[in-house]
């Protein structure tokens, strides 16, 4: 069967948050390649969140391998069975396994092989025979690195796919614009308002807090803005941590909101401040102005087709690709000076609330 004729195509992207919104435009290519095609996309239990919001996709199965870093600590082989009888039973046409380079494509290659899956498609360094049918070679870090969406969309277009637009996609329901249209109603915010979102998931893309208090301290101050932070409930100290030293009045939503919910809060917010993780990704879905705090950590993950000011100061041990500061300083990051996040931010505030309808048919686009 050609990837032309193929109905149900399943689409691997076993990471999380951010990499699942920044494929979502290779997966509108796989979409719209027939229009009767079934698309299941396979991903980690925390990139399922995201991939139940994404318009494109019709079914999401999840799965933490356990050959990724944030995969189960114990591994089982009996899952990795179940998956293949599971993938069997899916009668798929085809699979795509997307990655980033650093990652190998062959245990998920390994599982569709298995599962009978007859079109397998993915980016590879090493000759994976007749594990997949269509390989790309890996040229990554050696000849450049390229975004991860431009990545991921020049895979697909290796078997002809492409998309009717590269925006990213992210559809919050009507019940998830209801649960932040009560909570903002109940914050009371001035016209002038942006979200802050400080945490991320590893220690090396966080900016410190004593920054972020500065920057928010400026904003309400000096500048009149009203500030919303947000982040997951075990974030609530850090978050608490840069309020008091803020001094201000500024608002918290944090550990109150779903992924859903979280997105259509950002889609009305004027700007997102924010550290380079999962929210970053949300608001270029959604259309929201970004800053964005970006550790040199890894060069392609910078917010995608949306108005942004990435923000870094050059190290010579870039790009660390480290969860945590190999060399302790976090000078990336902690030599971003906030008054730089502070005129970043009077840049690209949008001075009016954005109407968002819940009901929109297609995803938000940026203005």
């Amino acid at each position: 069967m050609s990837w032309a004729a193929a109905r149900r195509v399943l689409a691997v992207r076993l990471d999380t948050l951010g990499d699942v919104l920044m494929t979502t435009p290779a997966l509108r290519a796989v979409k719209e390649g027939h229009p009767r095609r079934h698309l299941t996309l396979l991903t980690s239990s925390a990139g399922a969140v995201a991939g139940r919001l994404v318009p494109e996709v019709d079914e999401v199965w999840s799965f933490d391998a356990a050959w990724l870093k944030a995969g189960p600590a114990h591994a089982d082989a009996a899952r990795e069975r179940d998956l293949v009888d599971r993938l069997r039973a899916g009668r798929f046409d085809a699979a795509i396994v997307f990655t980033v380079y650093s990652q190998s494509p062959l245990p998920a290659a390994l599982l569709t092989y298995l599962a009978g899956i007859p079109r397998r498609l993915a980016h590879c360094r090493e000759n994976p025979y007749r594990l997949l049918t269509e390989w790309v070679p890996e040229t990554e870090p050696e000849r450049g690195v390229r975004h991860e969406v431009t990545r991921q969309l020049d895979l697909v277009a290796a078997v002809g796919l492409r998309p009717s637009h590269d925006l990213l996609s992210l559809r919050p329901c009507p019940e998830d614009h209801l649960a932040a249209a009560a909570e903002l109603a109940r914050l009371g915010l001035a016209r002038r308002w942006a979200v802050v979102h400080p945490g991320a998931t590893a220690s090396s893309r966080r900016y410190p807090a004593a920054g972020f208090a500065t920057v928010a301290r400026a904003l309400v101050r000096d500048h009149g803005f009203d500030l919303v932070f947000t982040g997951s409930a075990d974030e609530a100290a850090l978050v608490e941590q840069i309020r008091d030293a803020a001094d201000v009045l500024t608002h918290s939503l944090v550990g109150r909101l779903s992924l859903g919910a979280l997105a259509a809060v950002i889609a009305r917010a004027g700007l997102l401040i924010s550290n380079n993780t999962g929210p970053a990704h949300v608001a270029a879905a959604v259309g929201t102005p970004v800053v964005d705090l970006y550790a040199l950590t890894n060069p392609q993950h910078t917010p995608w087709a949306v108005p942004a000011r990435v923000l870094s100061h050059p190290v010579p041990c870039a790009p660390c690709y480290r969860s945590t500061c190999p060399e302790g300083h976090h000078l990336c990051l902690r030599g971003v000076p906030p008054a730089a996040v502070v005129t970043a931010a009077l840049e690209l505030l949008r001075p009016e609330p954005r109407e968002v309808l819940p009901t929109a048919a297609v995803p938000l686009a940026p203005p």
